[in-house]
């Protein structure tokens, strides 16, 4: 009896050790640095706007606010009891707005799952046993197409009776594979299939190629007007009659001959597939030169990317004055006395810089705003939007990008004609020109502009705001699955630039999400822009901009974008029609953890047995009936194409 006394008393005594060392740990009291989110920065006790938190009308003085999609890893060092808290979409987002589902993942098994919660919804109590849990993962996902005023708070939040402090922790990181077989030493013609000019204007088309050098061209059935270089492989001259024309490319060096066919079209349309090549932004912003670009051109050419078909090279805000700023180089008379803009002192001379971009065989662009001033400040095309229209074509410009920014500080209203007004009228302009000038409309996808921009002269339109280096921001490109109807030959949807590699320091993403990032952007159909530093391209970052079997469905001369054909969970297929009848197909796995994704035939339209091959790897898999389905890791794609 003493002996199971004493028993029973140490073992209270043990309890009460325990109990008097286990702490709370508000989930806001951690390192939140580890923290991914689709937009702003987490908020300690307050809504990811900066306001008090409020989630259906209840008011809370602490916790965490958030903005979908959110992610972040918790190591339970030493354990947990439980966690805690109230979860919803704040107040601010306004009545209605968003729709988020939370998640409390705990060693790879789902320990709690939300109802979807809008604005304006209760807030959602969790409270969950984390008993044997070593990791927790913390997700706020968007349950609705597209992150708008998804708010996610996480109100009162805490780990309870933890023996030691939560450590948050870097989401796990796979590693840089690279998938794309190196080209083939023989020769091989890349890129586009179709090429789009006005009658009479200037053509510059170098043909992409890949193989050894030396190499030289040829071209049957060029049309009159067109000549071809055998030795650079670029076509020349100009067309003065309408009409479609056959011509057959070869390239030859000493190891064999490749040739491809090219349908010349000479007609109103141009960009008759996704534009391809580098815009200077999200690397150099305020700080392009001259110097910069003719980097960027040399970089194009030495890295081999102008030989699987990129081709522009752009230069975005700041090349203009500045009025009114004291910065050396940048400030002073943004025009001369008679209109004419002025670019700063950065780019002594744009004619000589677009000569050296197409002395290159490539292809040059060119930024302005609508209104009075550009995103940063500088010297905008309100007033003067013939003048520069005819000052980009003198000056040699093949592309302009057209900011919305200060032109909704002067425009009358909110409405449809008014959002469109600025844009026919440059549009028109440059049509007016004499060269192709691709048009591509920058307002973030306000009023819709996928339903009218080739209206008003679009040949490509950005539906969202501006993707940013945020890594969780390329998923936007999940956003356009209803915005496929009004994508063809000469127009299309534009999700913003491919944001990988270096820009400033390493990208934030992960391989995997690399590897989804491009491949979505392929099957979309969008314009293949890389605004990364091309003068410091790695081998990785290479090889998912120069996979010519990738590239290939992204310039399907078809012009289809891909549309979403299957959801289950994290996963999604999304499937593109091809020219030759065949399917492009995306597997994405957007959650946390490896799982197996399907695609079944009878969501693509299909029977029978089809031919399957990895695009990424270039290889076939075999032949499947009805399914096909593959492990695919966390953020993780694999993209498929099917012939009968």
């Amino acid at each position: 009896m003493f002996m199971r006394m004493t028993t029973v008393l140490v073992f209270l005594l043990v309890i009460t050790a325990v109990m008097a060392f286990a702490e709370d740990f508000p989930l806001t009291s951690l390192d939140l640095s580890k923290l991914r989110q689709g937009w702003g920065t987490p908020q300690i006790d307050k809504t990811v706007t900066g306001g008090p938190i409020s989630i259906g009308g209840r008011k809370f003085d602490h916790g965490l606010g958030t903005h979908a999609n959110i992610c972040l890893w918790v190591e339970l060092k030493g354990g947990a009891e439980r966690f805690e808290a109230w979860v919803g979409v704040d107040d601010a987002a306004g009545k209605g707005n968003g729709a988020v589902v939370f998640m409390v993942i705990g060693d790879d098994k789902c320990l709690y799952r939300s109802r979807i919660s809008k604005s304006g919804d209760a807030p959602q109590k969790i409270d969950i046993s984390l008993k044997g849990v070593k990791f927790v993962t913390l997700i706020a996902t968007s349950a609705v197409s597209g992150i708008n005023y998804d708010h996610a708070d996480w109100a009162d939040a805490r780990f309870i009776g933890a023996t030691a402090k939560p450590l948050t922790i870097d989401s796990p990181n796979d590693k840089p594979v690279i998938l794309t077989p190196k080209p083939s030493p023989r020769p091989r013609i890349n890129g586009a299939k179709v090429f789009g000019v006005r009658p009479g204007h200037p053509v510059l088309f170098t043909i992409p190629a890949t193989g050894n050098r030396p190499m030289t061209f040829s071209a049957s059935n060029l049309p009159a007007g067109l000549s071809l270089d055998s030795q650079t492989g670029r076509i020349s001259g100009s067309v003065p009659n309408p009409g479609t024309y056959i011509v057959t490319l070869s390239a030859k060096n000493s190891l064999g001959t490749a040739s491809r066919e090219l349908r010349i079209v000479v007609g109103d349309d141009i960009a008759l597939t996704p534009p391809m090549g580098w815009n200077d932004w999200y690397t150099f912003k305020r700080n392009i030169t001259d110097k910069d670009v003719r980097a960027a051109a040399d970089a194009m050419v030495a890295s081999g990317m102008m030989d699987h078909g990129y081709s522009y090279v752009n230069i975005d805000d700041c090349w203009m004055v500045r009025p009114g700023s004291p910065e050396p180089g940048i400030g002073g008379d943004p025009r001369t006395a008679d209109g004419k803009i002025l670019p700063n002192k950065r780019f002594p001379d744009m004619k000589a810089l677009t000569d050296y971009i197409h002395s290159k065989g490539l292809r040059a662009g060119i930024y302005i705003s609508p209104g009075p001033r550009t995103c940063a400040g500088f010297e905008g095309s309100y007033g003067h939007e013939a003048q520069d229209a005819k000052q980009f074509a003198d000056w040699g410009f093949d592309f302009l990008k057209y900011d919305l920014c200060s032109y909704r500080e002067v425009q009358k209203d909110h409405s449809l004609e008014e959002n469109k007004r600025p844009y026919k009228l440059m549009g028109d302009l440059l049509k007016e020109q004499d060269r192709d000038i691709v048009f591509n409309l920058c307002q973030y996808g306000i009023a819709n502009v996928w339903e009218w921009g080739a209206e008003v002269g679009g040949n490509s339109w950005r539906t969202f705001g501006d993707i940013g280096s945020n890594p969780a921001d390329y998923s936007v490109g999940f956003n356009l699955n209803d915005m496929g109807k009004w994508v063809g030959p000469g127009h299309w949807n534009d999700p913003d630039y491919i944001n990988i590699g270096f820009l400033g320091s390493p990208t934030l993403l992960t391989p995997n999400e690399q590897y989804t990032y491009v491949t979505l952007w392929s099957l979309l159909a969008a314009p293949l822009f890389f605004s990364g530093d091309i003068t410091k391209l790695d081998d990785f970052t290479l090889s998912l901009l120069t996979n010519d079997e990738v590239i290939e469905v992204d310039q399907d001369p078809l012009g289809k974008q891909a549309r979403r054909v299957a959801r289950v969970g994290d996963t999604e297929v999304w499937a593109k029609d091809m020219e030759d009848g065949s399917k492009a197909v995306g597997l994405f796995n957007r959650g946390e953890f490896s799982t197996t994704v399907a695609v079944k035939w009878s969501d693509l339209g299909i029977t029978g047995s089809h031919r399957v091959r990895d695009l990424w790897r270039q290889r076939d898999i075999g032949k499947f009936s009805d399914s096909y389905q593959q492990e695919i890791p966390r953020h993780g794609t694999v993209m498929l194409r099917l012939w009968e």
